[in-house]
């Protein structure tokens, strides 16, 4: 089992996109990187630029590079954003099914945890149409994960698992951050990069919640599947993912790297994946088929 290091969901200015991937590329053990923007067109011309430096330099590192779709296309020029990867030289991690009208038959391709691959059918269709990575959806208990990881290795996918990072729940044409500050999507002056990352949000008891990000609703606690490496380890799976947040991802992949070779989580593990989690609040219900903002402490 090695490292992913998920595509950054959030908008931070070009040079921190820059800084991120060149430390990740010269110090980050993880094995590949998925790079794009997801979750908002409207971002992509701050930070493209960034892109095809960083897949030289990521490559340079000996990292595999994936570019990922957008996970709601809903304009033409997105529809073009998305055909455009498959000319890009890299391979590509849908986040959305509609990205499949766009690469040929057969071709290898990435599938995003935005995508429902809950059970074993869902697997096969994406196998048959070339899928070669499958990176799970986060709220899968472990039961499921096992029987999805055991048919992947049957039929020669990678499985990964959700090991850190928000947890995406939706997706929305509608813009969150701009309501919040009174703004209209499209003119929202862009003020989700006020939040890089993301913006909580609480129940009227004041309870944290939730998270938003531009149109995409996270959850406000930090996925960690540290506690659950033996039985992932077991079960097969292929790679955790790692979701960019602003803290530190290289120390954070190296504790992981030491987590897996040592099998099971460490003291400095969970002290790395705190302090990287915004809040310190970590959770890993839904491994354990429970609420997934619950932390189990076992």
């Amino acid at each position: 089992m090695d490292l992913t290091l998920g595509p950054n969901l959030f908008f931070w200015e070009a040079e921190r996109v820059r800084d991120f991937y060149a430390r990740i590329a010269d110090e980050a053990p993880v094995a590949r990187v998925v790079l794009g923007e997801v979750v908002c067109s409207k971002r992509l011309p701050f930070w493209q630029g960034e892109i095809p430096v960083a897949v030289e330099r990521l490559r340079a590192a000996g990292k595999e590079v994936w570019l990922s779709s957008l996970a709601l296309v809903t304009l033409k020029r997105e529809r073009s954003l998305t055909e455009e990867l498959i000319d890009a030289g890299a391979g590509i991690e849908i986040a959305d099914l509609t990205a499949l009208a766009y690469i040929p038959a057969g071709a290898a391709f990435s599938v995003s945890p935005l995508i429902n691959c809950y059970n074993v059918g869902t697997l096969d269709w994406l196998a048959s149409r070339g899928a070669r990575r499958i990176c799970l959806p986060n709220e899968l208990p472990m039961e499921s994960v096992e029987t999805l990881a055991r048919a992947g290795k049957e039929r020669g996918v990678a499985v990964e698992v959700w090991g850190f990072g928000r947890q995406p729940l939706a997706i929305s044409g509608r813009c969150y951050h701009a309501r919040l500050h009174d703004r209209i999507k499209d003119s929202c002056q862009f003020i989700c990069n006020v939040d890089p990352d993301g913006r909580e949000v609480d129940t009227l008891d004041g309870e944290r919640f939730l998270a938003v990000n531009g149109v995409q609703t996270l959850s406000c606690a930090t996925s960690f599947a540290g506690r659950e490496i033996p039985g992932l380890l077991a079960a097969g799976v292929s790679a955790l993912r790692l979701s960019p947040h602003t803290g530190d991802m290289v120390a954070l992949a190296r504790a992981f790297e030491a987590a897996i070779a040592a099998g099971g989580s460490t003291e400095d593990l969970e002290a790395a994946a705190r302090a990287v989690a915004p809040g310190g609040q970590l959770a890993n219900g839904y491994l354990h088929a429970r609420a997934g903002a619950e932390w189990i402490d076992a």
